[in-house]
């Protein structure tokens, strides 16, 4: 069932309201206002929707949510739950780590560009040390090494620079997000070094690749998530800023 907004609930109550006062003219006015509003108001308390200050686009979010959910419980987990159960383990932890190697590039130059240049050199031995040693970056070494792995993206980096948040935001197929997170995710997908890739159809197959072993990284934890949830789209929301506040927040301590 996809969800009202307060304020079109608020519309719709109140053109009923003045197509029962047409009906009977002895009808107190003012009364039946103070009652829709008072209606909308415990709707909206018990819902949240257009009461959370961070998300002022709940109705059309959760639209979205519904949508990315529909798409990912009919296609993403089918396909993610074949590619964990019939793939060699190792096979998955050489993707992953493959593509974690190609990630930290863009780590180091955002630990750099945050003047964390310590953890910037860190990763670029990182890269150095994967990607000669562990076989192009298929076996991670550098960890063991003691040579810890930073996870940075372009989005971070503008909040430690002071930029705000912004409201947040369900993207298409993409999921959750916030405004500045949005407006980073252009720069962040222009220095993935993998979208250079070539030939087409490579490039294209190990993106699909990377997306399936990504969700099937995370298959248990959606399916604890169905089960404690009581709302998904209010514990997906919540655990996303309070997870890019943090990020941002260990990164002014530092």
């Amino acid at each position: 069932m996809f969800p009202i907004s307060a304020r079109l609930l608020r519309a719709a109550l109140i053109l009923l309201c003045g197509l029962v006062l047409s009906a009977c003219s002895t009808v107190n006015t003012e009364k039946i206002r103070a009652k829709t509003d008072q209606t909308i108001d415990a709707i909206s308390t018990k819902t949240n929707i257009g009461k959370n200050p961070s998300d002022p686009l709940e109705g059309f979010n959760r639209l979205m949510f519904n949508f990315n959910d529909s798409v990912d419980q009919n296609v993403l987990q089918p396909v993610a739950r074949v590619y964990r159960d019939t793939t060699p383990g190792f096979f998955q932890t050489a993707v992953s780590n493959f593509f974690g190697n190609i990630g930290d590039v863009w780590s180091a130059v955002n630990n750099i560009l945050q003047g964390k240049v310590g953890d910037g050199m860190s990763d670029v031995m990182r890269v150095a040390v994967n990607s000669t040693f562990g076989l192009g970056g298929v076996i991670d070494i550098a960890s063991p090494a003691g040579l810890q792995k930073h996870k940075e993206d372009f989005g971070q980096t503008l909040g430690v620079w002071g930029v705000p948040s912004g409201p947040y935001i369900v993207l298409p197929m993409l999921g959750s997000s916030t405004l500045r997170d949005t407006a980073a995710m252009p720069v962040d997908m222009k220095a993935d070094l993998w979208s250079y890739k070539e030939p087409v159809y490579i490039r294209n197959s190990g993106t699909v690749l990377k997306l399936v072993d990504k969700r099937a990284s995370v298959l248990d934890a959606g399916t604890l998530l169905e089960e404690a949830a009581l709302d998904k789209y209010v514990f997906i929301r919540d655990a996303y800023l309070q997870k890019r506040a943090n990020d941002i927040r260990k990164q002014e301590d530092e």
